[in-house]
């Protein structure tokens, strides 16, 4: 795709960005369905995790990343 360094960096960056959206959004729901606190943040941290995996594999697949 021949992206500069600067626009794939953005490009991770918002990745990012959703991932610890994601990530905040589980931590509420799993608190607010009556789990410990450590359980959410475990929780939180694995869906930060695959969302993030998810978004920098589709974007390499995309051709966006390399």
């Amino acid at each position: 795709m021949g992206l500069s360094f600067g626009v794939r960096l953005l490009l991770v960056l918002a990745a990012a960005l959703a991932a610890v959206i994601i990530g905040m959004m589980t931590v509420m729901l799993a608190h607010w369905d009556g789990a410990r606190t450590p359980a959410c943040i475990m929780r939180g941290g694995a869906a930060f995790g695959i969302a993030m995996t998810l978004m920098v594999l589709v974007l390499t697949s995309l051709g966006a990343l390399g």
